[in-house]
């Protein structure tokens, strides 16, 4: 993500990869806050609040971000991760596939659609789905080996 508003939010994402929440969210408070109500600050501030499984908080932000950037994916991978992690799969389902056009051929939209269909006990949609992904970004198939998520399909084949 290109982060462009104020310095301080590439700082705070340099936190949360470290695993250092109370230092990004310290930075986040140093930006003014016209510009936290800005998109790119939202999806930092999305993102630390995912890694803090604070979902509802989460899921809030996130709806912000796909009401400011409407034919962008990343506020709806948001929102339908927020709402599969808060028990609400089938809506996290809804909300990918009714999504902006740009999540058709988005490799982490149709990973985590698969880990809702296996979720929701659809095997075959999931392992469709799991493909797709795969032919999207090779690389989704290391961190499908060990996915919690997706043990129930490999035990079915």
């Amino acid at each position: 993500m290109k982060l462009s508003l104020h310095p301080s939010l590439e700082r705070a994402q340099g936190y949360i990869d470290l695993g250092l929440y109370d230092e990004a969210w310290e930075e986040l408070s140093s930006i003014p806050r016209i510009d936290q109500d800005a998109a790119d600050s939202l999806h930092v501030i999305a993102s630390l609040l995912m890694k803090e499984k604070r979902w509802e908080e989460a899921l809030k932000v996130s709806r912000q971000i796909c009401e400011l950037q409407p034919k962008l994916s990343g506020g709806f991978i948001h929102v339908a991760y927020c709402l599969h992690e808060l028990g609400r799969t089938r809506e996290a389902c809804q909300v990918l596939r009714n999504g902006p056009e740009t999540l058709k051929d988005e490799p982490i939209c149709q990973y985590n659609l698969s880990c809702y269909a296996v979720c929701l006990g659809k095997f075959e949609e999931a392992r469709t789905l799991l493909e797709r992904s795969f032919e999207l970004d090779e690389r989704l198939a290391i961190v499908a080996e060990h996915d919690p998520d997706l043990t129930p399909l490999w035990a079915s084949l």
